[in-house]
């Protein structure tokens, strides 16, 4: 009785303090989370729970480490759940309406945040930059119809940084009123992008256009329309949003349509050594041989560059500023050497964002 008497004693004394440890614990929590949603990036990190893991294993012998590794997995899944409700706060600003695709992205990255409809996106970016939004998640580019120009303006023109790029499949369905069937649909409301996406669908069956700030503003005009042969294009939650029904489905002329979208924060996302992807926005004279020795100087400090898009800055006649995709880490020696190197050839020189790949 006395062993065991003692041993209960010692539980107590180790669960008292480890209780005091807890409460230490989610109060560095805390403000990881507030960290974390000032710059607009996700609860998990993978990798830095890994890392944990692998520091707390090497702390405990046999036969305790693997319950120790289990034990510190449900300490962090706690943590994660009390981020998760302390950001539930979270304002993420969008273009369009409830049920847009920018909308479902919103809802896909930050599943705990709050969206915020902007009438385009412009104010959704300008709401980040006044501080109404903590992020602003924008498309940049869709594999089938290609870049959002007026999203890379703003990117170029604008204060903000772009802390991740997440990809988010696009299937665009014709969305009708109760009662409707595909063939009564003789005029179909879409955004461009989205009417692009279907023209094959479209020209098929002879329909004419009208275009729309966005997918989910089609629908809700649709509803508002109440009429059978007037559809829109866009998504099954635009669809539940406004009462309306999927008449025909995935009407994308191109399969594995996906739209690249961008979180933007008005926070300068921090170094970090586990980023292997970067953006970078400049412009440089207009004389030969000038983008050559930009692109040189990339690919000579070992970055590959995956994308290289240009669009007239709109200051001079026939001037272009260009936005570059690379993979490796900015912010490593390498990075830091080619960033110099380039400010030699380079007139305007801008680190969007430095992230890690999907």
């Amino acid at each position: 009785m006395a062993d065991i008497e003692h041993a209960r004693g010692v539980i107590n004394e180790v669960d008292e303090e480890m209780a005091g440890l807890f409460v230490k614990r989610m109060k560095a929590a805390e403000e990881v989370a507030a960290y974390k949603k000032v710059r607009g990036l996700p609860i998990l990190d993978a990798d830095r729970e890994r890392e944990v893991i692998a520091r707390g294993a090497a702390r405990v012998p046999e036969p305790y480490k693997a319950y120790y590794i289990n034990f510190l997995r449900c300490l962090m899944e706690q943590s994660r759940g009390y981020q998760h409700f302390l950001n539930s706060g979270m304002r993420v600003a969008f273009s369009g309406v409830e049920g847009a695709f920018a909308d479902i992205a919103a809802r896909r990255i930050f599943p705990d945040a709050e969206t915020t409809p902007c009438a385009d996106f412009a104010a959704a970016y300008k709401a980040v930059e006044e501080g109404k939004c903590e992020v602003a998640v924008l498309p940049l580019e869709n594999s089938f119809n290609g870049d959002v120009g007026q999203v890379m303006d703003l990117a170029f023109f604008g204060s903000l940084y772009v802390h991740q790029i997440r990809s988010v499949e696009v299937v665009q369905n014709l969305i009708g009123v109760p009662g409707a069937a595909a063939d009564d649909v003789r005029e179909v409301i879409s955004h461009p992008q989205a009417l692009g996406q279907c023209a094959e669908f479209i020209r098929r069956h002879g329909l004419t256009v009208r275009e729309a700030v966005n997918t989910a503003v089609a629908a809700k005009e649709v509803a508002r329309l109440g009429k059978k042969e007037i559809a829109a294009i866009g998504s099954e939650e635009a669809a539940a949003a406004y009462g309306l029904k999927k008449l025909e489905a995935h009407i994308n002329t191109a399969g594995g349509n996906t739209t690249r979208f961008a979180v933007f924060s008005a926070v300068k996302k921090e170094h970090s050594d586990t980023d292997d992807a970067f953006v970078l926005l400049f412009t440089v004279n207009n004389e030969a041989g000038s983008l050559g020795r930009a692109i040189d100087v990339i690919g000579r400090y070992g970055f590959n560059l995956r994308a290289l898009k240009s669009r007239p800055t709109k200051k001079l006649s026939w001037s272009y500023y260009f936005y570059a995709e690379g993979e490796g880490n900015i912010y490593s020696l390498e990075g830091q050497r080619m960033l110099a190197a380039l400010k030699g050839c380079c007139n305007d020189l801008k680190v969007l964002g430095s992230f890690i790949k999907e």
